[in-house]
């Protein structure tokens, strides 16, 4: 792996690698928050970040304001990028933000051109979390966040592989993406036109046929004024299945709040109190 940027904050380490995937059969970059814990050799354990469209593995680190009190629960947080990149690397061909580079949307693709280097979801479940634990002074207890794009796939994720995870927590999340334009969108260019293939892609699908071993807690957080909760985002859909389960969700509605970094910045203390009650 290859040191990109080293930078103390709060007693402790953010820094950026570049590695070779084997997943990926490409060059990918991650950030990771390492508590002022480790220092004395303590291991600590790790909460992976899942950004949204268009982000790469600095948007987070820079803008969630998470540092401090990750760095008091003794909490390392990893956050990859959004999807491979480089010129041999294929993008949409529109150029457009909500397919192609930063936007993975956390699948394996099926799908040529994509099908050799977007295999971002077993990048992210297999191996980063090998990589993490084999080079950092890392647990193996793991829980999984995200925002937007990222939140669909914390809940993905976390559900698919709930004996590898203590908790899942999500930003305004696509929980839904069966079920609208983004997710459509991403489904089928990665995946094909043959919906059965999408379901276990879709949060709400996996918790209504429940599809997870075991019930992790989830906590989503939602902003009452997001421009794309309606058509987009779609909570509600969420709420009802997890009802109907009993799945343990915890589900906030935050008067005023929108889309952006700046509603996380406001409640990304809770969620990591949320995850440190299950480490």
């Amino acid at each position: 792996m290859e040191l990109v940027a080293s930078n103390k904050v709060v007693g402790g380490w953010h820094k950026r690698y570049r590695h070779a995937s084997q997943t990926t059969h490409c060059d990918m970059t991650f950030a990771i928050f390492l508590p002022e814990a480790v220092n004395t050799g303590q291991k600590v354990p790790v909460l992976y970040w899942l950004s949204g469209l268009t982000c790469t593995d600095e948007n987070f680190m820079q803008k969630a304001g998470a540092f401090k009190v990750a760095n008091e629960l003794g909490i390392a947080i990893v956050a990859p990028d959004t999807s491979p990149r480089g010129d041999m690397v294929p993008d949409d061909c529109d150029k457009s933000y909500d397919f192609g580079l930063g936007a993975g949307f956390y699948v394996n693709a099926t799908q040529a051109p994509f099908d050799k280097h977007y295999q971002m979801y077993d990048y992210v479940a297999e191996e980063l979390p090998g990589i993490i634990e084999s080079y950092f002074p890392v647990t193996e207890q793991r829980a999984v966040s995200g925002h937007s794009m990222g939140g669909h796939g914390a809940l993905t994720l976390g559900l698919k592989n709930s004996e590898r995870y203590s908790s899942i927590s999500a930003f305004s999340p696509i929980v839904h993406p069966t079920n609208c334009p983004w997710g459509i969108k991403a489904l089928s260019g990665y995946l094909g036109t043959d919906k059965s293939q999408w379901q276990t892609h879709d949060a709400v699908l996996l918790m209504q046929n429940n599809q997870y071993t075991k019930a992790i807690p989830m906590l989503v957080s939602q902003g009452s004024s997001d421009n794309f909760l309606d058509e987009q985002l779609q909570p509600w859909h969420l709420q009802k299945a997890a009802s109907e389960q009993d799945y343990p969700l915890q589900f906030t509605m935050h008067d005023g709040y929108d889309h952006s970094y700046y509603f996380i910045a406001s409640f990304i203390e809770q969620h990591l109190a949320f995850h440190a009650k299950y480490f």
